[in-house]
């Protein structure tokens, strides 16, 4: 293919993305943003180009290579393909990064009906299903639901020292040794830890386990392109090769050091300038796709514990990040889209569209004397989606309401990883512009600690005082 027709090809392919409704001369100059406030950082945004390019380089930003790191491929599928062969259920056992993807995978490129589907309608697919709380009802009923005899688990936990984690790990290992004893239990259990180190990978050498790697580097918000996310998908029937083949070419489009030509820098740079000089602290993501529901929440996750820290790399406390809000076009416009328009100017919000949805629904004409409803008649869900969100971007435009739209061309394995890699990146980058550590989450190791404490874990006794002294509570403040 020559270079014309791959770009051809590409462009066709590839994500686009519209900030019309981020700029003054659509905005206004009060919440609008200027070509000059973009050209102020376009230096700053020249040397974050250039220290991502060697921190890339000496391997300290090893999510970004996840796209081409295609070792555990066979692995992964050889382990999937067993899954589907010998079990009926599939249970992903994790939290927070460790299930956020998979389960943004499974909403976006499977049937929202899979698991209430026969055995026969799923064409030899398990049902799926992920284990991400320790409410001890929820967890209680999941089991009770399950057969155990054919189902399979997916433990993930890059320390294997995640207290959720571990604890459903410790009642499910109980469970299957009592109904197949000590050797033949462990085939029902398939282990996502870090290569070396670690209790999990301690236990994996212990007893034997099935095992697949968490990448050196790689946390768990940025792990949905490693086997934390791809065997939940491979199990699923998604083609892995596609997520890894749409997030490669958005690091391609996303090579450049110029802002006009870089996706992932650009959209950083607008919601940057959009919280630190127009006031807008909250970053709402509202697709116009259900499926994307879960992409949404995973959105949250990484924008959340990557931008939200008390210190910058010079130690100086700034608080910084913008609070992350999942909606729901066009379910939301009736719940949430009343505060977005008429409320506090605090607000970006993210749309994510399609450009064509699988299925075509039509609406058939009936009352022809009821004018409210007859217009409807003869048009398509696809056609009433679409004018939704175009009338919603436009009552926010007229209320100076700062929006940009995410185009995917359809929604496939292929466009997910570039969404996928898009957010990846333009999370780092915002992490360099606010000039904190975007890898780190301090805030929730402290909560951690206190956790290890108070259920009694040795090493963590004055952990386990201070949190006792500090959940004394004063009678008067309850009622």
């Amino acid at each position: 293919m020559n270079q014309s027709n791959e770009h051809d090809l590409q462009d066709h392919l590839r994500i686009k993305i519209d900030f019309n409704h981020m700029m003054s001369d659509q905005m206004g100059s009060q919440h609008g943003i200027t070509l000059d406030e973009i050209d102020d950082l376009a230096e700053t945004s020249k040397e974050i180009h250039s220290d991502l390019k060697n921190k890339r380089e000496k391997g300290e930003l090893p999510f970004l290579d996840l796209p081409y790191n295609r070792e555990y491929i066979a692995e992964i599928n050889e382990i999937s393909y067993t899954i589907r062969k010998n079990f009926d259920n599939f249970v992903v056992l994790g939290i927070g990064g460790s299930a956020l993807g998979g389960i943004a995978i499974q909403g976006a490129l499977t049937n929202p009906f899979h698991n209430m589907l026969s055995k026969k309608e799923r064409k030899g697919i398990p049902r799926v299903f992920f284990a991400d709380n320790i409410d001890p009802d929820g967890f209680q009923r999941l089991l009770d639901f399950l057969d155990l005899k054919k189902t399979a688990f997916n433990v993930i936990s890059k320390s294997g020292e995640t207290a959720e984690t571990m604890a459903q790990f410790l009642i499910v290992r109980e469970r299957l040794i009592q109904l197949f004893g000590r050797d033949a239990y462990k085939k029902h259990i398939v282990i996502t830890t870090d290569l070396k180190k670690g209790w999990l990978r301690e236990i994996v050498n212990q007893e034997g386990f099935a095992s697949l790697i968490v990448p050196q580097g790689v946390g768990g918000r940025f792990s949905v392109l490693s086997s934390v996310g791809l065997l939940p998908a491979a199990v699923m029937g998604v083609s892995i090769e596609e997520l890894l083949a749409g997030a490669e070419l958005m690091d391609r489009l996303c090579r450049s050091e110029s802002l006009w030509e870089n996706p992932a820098y650009m959209t950083a740079v607008l919601k940057y300038i959009a919280c630190t000089k127009k006031g807008k602290a909250i970053s709402i993501v509202m697709p116009y796709v259900d499926a994307l529901k879960g992409v949404a929440d995973w959105y949250c996750q990484i924008w959340a514990e990557s931008l939200g820290k008390k210190f910058s790399l010079d130690n100086n406390v700034i608080n910084a990040g913008q609070t992350p809000v999942r909606a729901l076009g066009v379910t939301d416009q009736h719940s949430q889209l009343q505060l977005y328009i008429e409320g506090p100017f605090d607000k970006v919000i993210t749309f994510i569209v399609v450009e064509n949805y699988e299925k075509e629904v039509f609406i058939p004409p009936a009352y022809k004397d009821l004018e409210g409803v007859t217009y409807l008649g003869g048009h398509y869900l696809n056609e009433l989606i679409k004018a939704e969100k175009v009338a919603t971007e436009l009552a926010l435009k007229k209320n100076q309401r700062l929006n940009l739209t995410i185009t995917l061309p359809t929604l496939d394995a292929f466009t997910l990883g570039q969404l996928f890699f898009f957010f990846e990146l333009q999370t780092v980058f915002s992490g360099a512009l606010y000039h904190i550590d975007p890898l780190n989450q301090p805030g929730v190791e402290q909560g951690k600690q206190f956790t290890y404490g108070l259920m009694g874990r040795k090493g963590f006794e004055d952990k386990k005082k201070d949190a006792q002294d500090s959940a004394r509570k004063n009678k008067r403040y309850i009622i």
